[in-house]
């Protein structure tokens, strides 16, 4: 099957209740793309169309290596797509649960470190994820590629509330603990046959615990993603000194 005459499609990627990804050849360009549909179950709905014209229109807004980049849009046959780059890679599930790749403490806030500066890049541009999981993080030489924009917000600062800029400010420092979360318990095997909280499963620095506390509110949650970073430099320096 061949898309907008120009992209062939080679294979299915991803689906969701939302969108379908496709694996194409651009004929044009003789390289790899990648294009997503907004489902047919979900095209007659305006809120699922708005959305899916909310993923376009931040990915025409960002610029960054560590971000699949936005090509084009298009309809055919009634269905509505977008065209963005294809980046090598698996993504983080697949790295840890089928190739059993592992993270030690320091290489596990290293990742963090990588992941607060894409984060960071976002909030510089009024945008906010919202969905960082493991499913939506590509490994490409070790680096951290930030996928799927769907329930990503872009907001004008001056139309909304503090409160609700810092609330999607904190959902995403929430992801990033729990994401930091995730690859710290890559290197942990249970000698318990009960399940314990982190707090005592985990055999931490205290500087890794006061990050998480904070990233996941159990403690005063951060307000900035400079405060993230300025903690997470504290800590990897305080190991360079152990």
């Amino acid at each position: 099957m061949v898309l907008n005459y120009r992209y062939e499609v080679k294979a299915v990627i991803g689906t969701g209740s939302y969108g379908i990804i496709y694996l194409c050849n651009d004929l044009k360009m003789n390289e790899n793309i990648v294009i997503k549909q907004l489902r047919k179950t979900k095209r007659r709905s305006k809120k699922e169309l708005k959305q899916f014209e909310n993923e376009i229109s931040i990915l025409q807004m960002l610029n960054h290596k560590n971000i699949p980049k936005f090509h084009e849009k298009f309809s055919q046959d009634g269905n509505v797509y977008f065209v963005m780059d294809f980046i090598e890679g698996d993504n983080l599930e697949d790295h840890i649960f089928l190739k059993h790749k592992t993270f030690n403490e320091k290489e596990s806030l290293l990742f963090l470190d990588e992941l607060v500066g894409l984060v960071s890049y976002l909030h510089d541009h009024d945008i906010f994820h919202q969905d960082i999981r493991i499913p939506n993080i590509l490994l490409k030489n070790h680096q951290p590629i930030l996928i799927d924009f769907g329930l990503s917000k872009m907001i004008d600062s001056g139309d909304l509330a503090k409160d609700s800029i810092l609330q999607m400010k904190r959902q995403d420092f929430y992801d990033l603990g729990e994401m930091l979360l995730y690859v710290l318990y890559t290197t942990y095997a249970s000698k318990n046959k009960k399940a314990l909280p982190w707090t005592e499963e985990l055999s931490l620095e205290k500087e890794t615990v006061h990050i998480l506390k904070r990233l996941l509110t159990i403690q005063e949650p951060y307000s900035d993603i400079k405060e993230i970073s300025m903690d997470l430099q504290a800590a990897l320096k305080s190991m360079k000194r152990n």
